[in-house]
């Protein structure tokens, strides 16, 4: 997701994950480490996601309860990644090894989510404010479960569009993928399945590098209801 879903009170992306699943109860963990793990985005999960519906865990890493990171990730059925600081996120991960409890998971068929640096995490590359905010500077260590670069907030964060077709241009970043809030675009495996969308108006690009630079291409789009 380029942004939205619970983290902006938007409950028709969150309504789409769990549409993948068949569950009568889904579980869900929800990995909020590019925040620091603050309380107010556990308090906002809870809320979004309450018992009666949901089997709901949260994998903090700040003041780490889990031993097992394999098995209490495989054991859900959705893991849902907040948004906040990419580059931290994806540091700490490496240093307790979520990162490779997350492709395990992966590889298993849980359904992995996020928004913005939830987004970011997936693909080989990024574009990011986390060392500067206002900024829209290259990552290059992403996880790359997902190939190339994407960029989340396309359209409502001044930097980020211009940069990435500056990154992409001059091939800093690879070929990769773009959204605006409120959008989202979903892989089965490695392979790009479908954009959607739960705002009118809101888009997904595909942004590649060309002899003059960088082309985006906006992808065909599904509107939620």
């Amino acid at each position: 997701m380029g942004g939205g879903g619970f983290s902006d009170d938007d409950p028709v992306l969150d309504r789409y994950v769990f549409d993948l699943v068949d569950a009568s109860r889904p579980r869900v963990c929800f990995v909020p480490t590019a925040s620091g793990d603050i309380p107010p985005y556990l308090v906002r999960f809870y809320e979004a996601f309450p018992a009666r519906s949901f089997e709901t865990s949260v994998l903090r890493l700040f003041q780490r309860e889990v031993e097992d990171l394999d098995a209490f990730l495989g054991e859900h059925d959705v893991i849902y990644v907040g948004g906040g600081n990419t580059a931290n996120l994806l540091d700490v991960w490496r240093r307790h090894g979520v990162d490779r409890a997350l492709a395990s998971a992966w590889e298993a068929g849980v359904v992995l989510c996020g928004v913005s640096a939830g987004a970011n995490c997936w693909f080989e590359a990024s574009t990011t404010d986390s060392f500067l905010v206002g900024r829209a500077d290259p990552l290059l260590d992403g996880l790359g479960l997902l190939p190339g670069a994407f960029s989340p907030h396309f359209d409502s964060e001044l930097a980020r569009r211009p940069r990435f077709h500056e990154l992409v241009g001059t091939g800093e970043l690879p070929d990769g993928l773009a959204c605006d809030d409120f959008a989202a675009v979903r892989f089965d495996g490695t392979t790009l399945v479908e954009a959607v969308a739960s705002r009118p108006g809101a888009g997904a690009y595909r942004v590649a590098r060309s002899a003059s630079g960088a082309t985006e291409e906006r992808l065909p789009i599904r509107a939620l209801g």
